[in-house]
């Protein structure tokens, strides 16, 4: 039930495909910084990155653990899997809402599938780059959303 869920829920996102490389490159980065996160939130928001890593890698064809996601403990992983949800669909309407201001164009928008943190605007510049939207608009656009819009560590 839970990987069906996980599984619409990526289609949903619509995130490009990558290459095997990235994600068995990210899932190692993720699980660097979960080993050195010392904060409760810190350990909530990794952990989450890391089962978010599993699940896509899984629901675009590349598995990368046990072929499937991480085994769903209700008990343990309810509050994991909730946060996942919460932080990355946050971002993705973020970036989506973002590029219909920046370009006053809905269909602008429906374009723009991301989910990387926009709480760094390197990170801002180069979804712009991607998209070909102004970088500069954007990134004002993206600064004044910021200030109310809830973005998860």
């Amino acid at each position: 039930m839970l990987r069906h869920i996980l599984m619409r829920w990526h289609s949903f996102l619509g995130l490009a495909r990558q290459r095997p490389s990235w994600y068995r490159d990210r899932l190692r980065e993720e699980l660097q910084e979960r080993r050195e996160a010392v904060t409760l939130l810190q350990k909530l928001s990794e952990t989450a990155d890391v089962f978010y890593i599993v699940s896509r890698a899984t629901h675009d064809g590349y598995p990368l653990q046990q072929q499937s996601v991480p085994p769903f403990r209700p008990m343990r992983h309810m509050l994991i899997y909730a946060y996942m949800i919460l932080k990355y669909t946050s971002r993705w309407l973020f970036y989506r809402v973002a590029a219909a201001m920046a370009c006053r164009s809905a269909s602008a928008s429906s374009e723009v599938r991301e989910v990387i943190n926009p709480a760094k605007n390197k990170k801002i510049g180069e979804v712009a780059a991607r998209h070909g939207l102004d970088a500069v608009e954007f990134e004002r656009v993206c600064c004044r959303l910021r200030r109310f819009w809830p973005l998860f560590p």
